[in-house]
């Protein structure tokens, strides 16, 4: 193990010491350094075969809709790629020279229809709070923040109906990824007055776009390229939030308030450790070691892999399965008494509005037997019981975190 002798690195992070952080620190440090070679190369094993595939959409038109949808699906996967570059290019980490990044990131707008210097700012914010639940995103990042348990039970009834259903998998990860990509994008949302750089960044995008695909559609025809835009932009966008939703909430994640939060065990425990087949790690942008990346946002996608593997303490972070992280966005709730997160299902079960039972499995705030008894009487013991406003009581078992300093000079750019 490199670094200062006698530490053990493969402790959970909440029991490594000081020295065993400063080591992992001086390890990641390494890693925070551009390879110009490497990163043209990603660029150009990328967009070249995004082109041809564009390109060769637009001439099977007419062979019919079926090739252009066909040859979709490789080219959304490369678009994924192309918004990894650029999330890169946001952390001032594929390049040396910031202009180079801004300008590639820039370029890579045309594709991904995201305006780089508003998403990047918007991105920093993420990498300032994530996983902390007293300085949590109550903006639009709905797809890596979470409401508490205690705070979904507090809404009305009809909140939560309506929380639940614009939650939803089909709504959150089938439609609304395009729009927020294709509409919201357009605009320059959530974002202060104060913010114009970022507010020019959405305006000059949009003009950019216009410019590009409107000129492609006075050569090929408006609908033609449309229909392009659509059969790549749709499965990308879904793709690439269904792969950012399940990056800090899936089962086993960890989360903290403020004064127990501290930088690496948001990372390494509350960061998940994506394990995808070598296909999608490429496409990804080698997206799923995602605990190394909030570790050190300065670190490439090209050296990702290459820092996990230098130091054991990134092994201890959660590994999610691709099976797993079809399942993880169910879990939304963080349930702070039971130090875990929960699903709507599981939220509601202790609700006293589910009935006389309260907790399914005979925990309720009334034994079946008194339910039995009271059935005339229902309704009043219903009025009684929601007047009461009491809970039933979770297990109290909450990890106990030691706080320990951030690290310094790590902060998304």
């Amino acid at each position: 193990m490199p670094g200062v002798a006698g530490t053990d690195a493969n402790r959970p992070p909440a029991e490594q010491t000081r020295a065993d952080r400063h080591e992992l620190r001086t390890v990641a440090l390494r890693f925070q350094t551009a390879v110009p070679c490497t990163a043209a190369w990603q660029l150009a094993t990328t967009f070249l075969p995004l082109l041809a595939l564009l390109a060769a959409m637009q001439a099977g038109l007419a062979l019919g809709w079926w090739w252009v949808l066909a040859l979709g699906l490789p080219a959304a996967g490369l678009t994924v790629r192309v918004f990894a570059l650029q999330h890169d290019c946001g952390h001032g980490s594929l390049f040396h020279a910031p202009r180079a990044n801004d300008l590639v990131g820039r370029l890579c707008s045309l594709f991904t229809f995201t305006p780089y210097g508003h998403w990047r700012r918007q991105h920093a914010g993420h990498h300032a709070v994530w996983n902390d639940l007293d300085r949590r995103d109550r903006g639009t990042d709905i797809y890596s923040t979470c409401e508490t348990v205690a705070e979904y039970r507090a809404m009305g009834r009809g909140r939560r109906r309506a929380y639940r259903i614009l939650r939803h998998p089909l709504l959150m990860l089938l439609v609304f990824p395009p729009l927020v990509f294709l509409v919201l994008y357009r605009v320059p949302y959530d974002a202060p007055v104060g913010w114009g750089r970022e507010h020019r960044s959405v305006h000059l995008t949009n003009l950019s776009l216009l410019a590009f695909y409107g000129g492609f559609s006075a050569l090929l025809g408006i609908w033609p390229v449309t229909a392009g835009v659509l059969a790549v932009m749709v499965p990308a966008s879904i793709a690439g939030v269904w792969l950012f939703s399940v990056q800090h909430r899936f089962e086993g994640v960890h989360w903290a308030r403020h004064a127990a939060w501290d930088r690496v065990t948001a990372s390494l425990a509350g960061s998940s450790y994506l394990q995808l087949p070598a296909v999608l790690r490429w496409l990804t942008a080698s997206l799923g070691f995602h605990h190394v990346h909030h570790f050190a946002p300065r670190i490439p996608n090209y050296l990702l892999e290459a820092c996990h593997d230098a130091h054991p303490a990134f092994a201890t972070a959660r590994v999610v399965t691709l099976r797993e992280a079809f399942s993880a966005p169910g879990h939304l709730l963080w349930d702070e008494e039971a130090g875990r997160m929960v699903t709507f299902k599981q939220a509601e079960e202790a609700l006293p509005n589910r009935g006389l039972d309260g907790l399914r499995g005979g925990q309720g705030l009334l034994s079946r037997s008194a339910a039995s008894a009271a059935a005339p009487h229902a309704g009043r013991f219903r009025r009684r019981l929601a007047l009461s406003g009491a809970r039933a009581a979770l297990p109290d078992v909450p990890p106990t975190l030691r706080q320990t300093s951030a690290i310094e000079g790590n902060s998304a750019t």
